[in-house]
């Protein structure tokens, strides 16, 4: 029972901080130098029961979401394209319960393919959103002006941040897990106890 308060605590922990680095990366202009994403894979990885591995990371985007209304300029809540964020997010997660064998090799690629995920799926509901129209073309080009944009000053400020934040991220999650709670089981779970 120790063990499973020490499981939500650093949880719980993990939220807060996801949540509050995301508030403060767009307060800063450090556009999408978040961990969300790999607070999914971590999840998705970690967690035995599911409900609780795709909970966390969206309640940790809900949680900065209202941060970000409440205590910056830029807009918490933008409609179609944030609802397939969220997706996007819980495809992550999934795309996390399949890393089983946790090493720093398998951890670096299901991060990479994660923030690939989400690239390709949040930029989707950009296109939703109807921002570029409602054709063929426009959806090429809703994912043409959303390449990391390697032609400008901005490489270091969209996709390239994205995959940085979530190699950064999700080592150091996974290794906080690890060295903190040192866990003989495959798999965390957060089940009521009897």
């Amino acid at each position: 029972m120790k063990k499973q308060y020490q499981y939500i605590g650093l949880v719980s922990i993990l939220v807060l901080i996801t949540a509050v680095w995301r508030v403060l990366n767009a307060e800063f202009h450090i556009y999408h130098l978040v961990p969300v994403a790999s607070l999914g894979l971590l999840s998705g990885s970690m967690l035995q029961d599911k409900k609780w591995a795709y909970a966390i990371p969206l309640a940790s985007m809900f949680l900065s979401d209202i941060g970000l209304s409440l205590f910056t300029n830029t807009q918490g809540f933008y409609g179609v394209s944030q609802i397939v964020n969220y997706i996007a997010l819980a495809m992550v997660t999934l795309l996390g319960t399949q890393l089983v064998k946790r090493n720093l090799l398998n951890i670096a690629g299901y991060s990479v393919a994660g923030s690939l995920v989400f690239f390709l799926v949040s930029n989707f509901g950009t296109y939703l959103s109807g921002y570029y129209g409602y054709s063929f073309s426009s959806l090429v080009e809703c994912y043409a002006m959303a390449i990391p944009f390697y032609k400008s000053d901005m490489a270091s400020t969209f996709f390239m941040n994205s995959i940085f934040a979530d190699l950064l991220f999700s080592t150091f999650s996974f290794g906080v897990i690890y060295l903190t709670l040192l866990s003989k089981t495959s798999k965390l779970t957060f089940s009521r106890a009897k």
